[in-house]
Order: C-alpha cells, then structure tokens, then sequence
C-alpha cells in the first residue's frame, strides 16, 4: 500500500469516527491507527532479524529467488524472500544500489534498486559467469 493511501485511510477514519461518535470515535480510531503502526513495525523488525541471523549474501537456491522476483519490489520484501542480507556491490547510499546473493552451487542473482524499489535483476549462473552473459529478468526492462 503506498503511503498516501495509507495517510488518507487514517484521515477517513478519524473523521468518520467524529461525525459517527464525536470524541470517543477519533479516540477509537486514533487507537486502530496505532495498532496498525505498531503491527507495520512488528512485521518489519522481524524481517531484519531473521535476515540478520542468516549469513550475508547467502540464499538456499538463486534460480528460485530470480523465479520470485518481481519489479516494483522493495528492499524489506525481498529480504523476507531470501533470510538474509544482500552483499552491497557498489558504494553505500548510492542510486541505483545493487545488492547480490549467492547460494552453495555458486549462482548468484544481482538486483537494482532504484528509489527503493526493484528495477533490474540478473541470476549469473557459475558454469556460465566466464562464458556467457548474464540472464536477466523475463520479459527484457520493466
């Protein structure tokens, strides 16, 4: 759900709540929108500490990661796709800033983040890394 979306609900709500039950209905509503926050935040520190018990950059099978991903994505979904943290490529902080994942057998999968959400990724297959190019995502650009 995009931000605005979510702004403009809990301004429905409180004001639903104050045309339906005056000052206890913006209490009421008030109290939903925390526990949403609190639910959103929950949900969010769970997915970085599983990935950060996992080892960095590690991913049980690359050519299914590159099967799960999806443009659009953003960083703290495709962290609960992988359990674990993406090795940085480039310099931190920059755009587009590109993490990779390898699993046991040497296959990796590189993804771009542009503005925080998904824009490029490429699964770079061991046996082919010197002779070929790498794959990259069905269906050429997003």
């Amino acid at each position: 759900m995009s931000a605005a979306l979510g702004w403009a609900l809990a301004a429905a709500a409180l004001a639903v709540g104050y045309v339906q039950w005056g000052w206890r209905g913006v209490v009421l509503a008030a109290t939903v929108i925390a526990f949403w926050l609190l639910l959103q935040f929950s949900r969010a520190l769970r997915v970085l500490r599983n990935a950060g018990r996992a080892p960095i950059g590690q991913v049980a099978s690359a050519v299914m990661l590159h099967a799960r991903l999806q443009a659009g994505q953003r960083l703290p979904q495709i962290l609960a796709l992988t359990s674990s943290l993406g090795t940085p490529q480039h310099a931190a902080g920059g755009d587009p800033e590109v993490f990779e994942w390898r699993d046991g057998g040497g296959d990796a999968v590189r993804v771009e983040l542009v503005g925080g959400k998904l824009a490029r990724w490429q699964l770079i297959r061991a046996v082919d890394a010197a002779a070929a190019p790498p794959a990259t995502n069905p269906g050429g650009e997003p």
